[in-house]
């Protein structure tokens, strides 16, 4: 199994190592001299010996740089980022959820491989494995892996609820993930278990943490601020930094991915932030996002004219980049605002704001000012 990946990236090229956030840049003649000796039953070059063992003290010696390195072929679409919903289903049923309804659907297992297949030969490095919650698919392990193989860098977005299960931490051992983005919904039994409308949840996220921290695995912490946990955002922020966990806090509700309100339901008015400024996105130009059928999209937010590549092929990327020109220029219901040079929302998400008839605060620079 390789150790190590070189990688075409946009306009240059990364030598990479999974399970590591570490990497570096390689002149092109370097990464076409590793094309070249790619699978051969001889060492690494001098220079790439001495440049992972600086690195990441890994000493190679005389090891065949076959059994270590997978180099990855360049490709034509210009694609480095993907988002895959591998399942909609999920364990929980949180009631700030953007996706709305989960149902348990998906492709059949060689449809899967056939989706993986296509990712990678569009020249997706960073796959974000997604849900629901994507640890309870039946086909999760064998997709991991496939993506694994293929060399792909692993981000799995899980609620923590099976990461104590043996077979993942086996799976995780044998292929270390980039990272493991794990949502937090609570820091007591009571508000946690509310918003996931299920008994149990909280238990089964700390047993979970436990197990990955005690595997020391690379978990990132997605702390979830609802109307539930307003008032234990401090003590959530502790017990990430007892835990010595990277976090990030979210405090700003979206939409449901069908315009639904009901996610809304469970903002913190008191946590509502002021967004940034949209300054304009990659989506659907170097990063793609695909649903439980295979259907592409720019982004998870605007789901609007995908493409079913079960039934086009890899061909029908080269038409994302006009679908996402298209719907970042539409105006909808923000037609002749004075304001939209300023926009804090992308167009897409603008869109289903609108379509949820959520207040305008929530979103729009008109409602600050009305509030104020």
């Amino acid at each position: 199994m390789h150790e190590l990946i070189a990688s075409p990236f946009l306009e240059q090229h990364m030598l990479i190592r999974p399970g590591d956030t570490s990497g570096l840049l390689l002149p092109e003649a370097s990464y076409e001299e590793l094309r070249r000796v790619a699978g051969a039953d001889q060492p690494g070059p001098p220079w790439l010996l001495d440049a992972v063992r600086d690195r990441w003290g890994l000493h190679l010696g005389d090891r065949a740089i076959g059994e270590f390195l997978l180099v990855r072929e360049p490709s034509t679409y210009g694609y480095v980022r993907a988002s895959w919903e591998i399942n909609l289903g999920c364990n929980y049923a949180c009631s700030h959820c953007y996706l709305g309804i989960k149902q348990f659907a998906g492709l059949p297992w060689e449809d899967k491989a056939r989706l993986l297949h296509i990712m990678r030969d569009a020249g997706v490095l960073w796959l974000q494995i997604t849900g629901g919650e994507p640890t309870i698919d039946k086909h999760f392990a064998d997709a991991y892996a496939l993506a694994y193989e293929m060399g792909m860098m692993l981000t799995i977005s899980t609620n923590a609820s099976r990461l104590w299960h043996p077979a993942l931490l086996d799976l995780f051992a044998k292929y270390p993930p980039y990272r493991l983005v794990v949502s937090v919904y609570g820091a007591t039994e009571e508000s946690y278990d509310k918003l996931t409308q299920r008994r149990g949840s909280y238990r089964a996220f700390r047993r979970g943490i436990d197990a990955a921290i005690e595997a020391k695995l690379p978990v990132r912490l997605n702390i979830v601020v609802t109307n539930e946990s307003a008032e234990e955002v401090q003590r959530m922020v502790d017990m990430a930094e007892d835990w010595g966990l990277e976090h990030n806090v979210y405090t700003n509700m979206t939409p449901t991915i069908y315009g639904g309100a009901e996610s809304l339901l469970a903002q913190s008015s008191a946590h509502l932030r002021e967004r940034k400024r949209f300054t304009g996105c990659n989506a659907g130009h170097t990063f793609f996002h695909a649903d439980p059928h295979g259907k592409v999209s720019i982004c998870k937010v605007g789901r609007d004219d995908q493409i079913d590549l079960m039934a086009e092929g890899i061909e029908g990327l080269r038409r994302l980049g006009g679908i996402a020109d298209k719907l970042m220029l539409r105006t909808g219901g923000c037609s002749g605002c004075a304001l939209s040079g300023s926009c804090m929302v992308c167009r897409p998400l603008a869109k289903q704001f609108q379509e949820a008839k959520a207040p305008l605060i929530n979103y729009c620079q008109h409602g600050q000012k009305e509030v104020g």
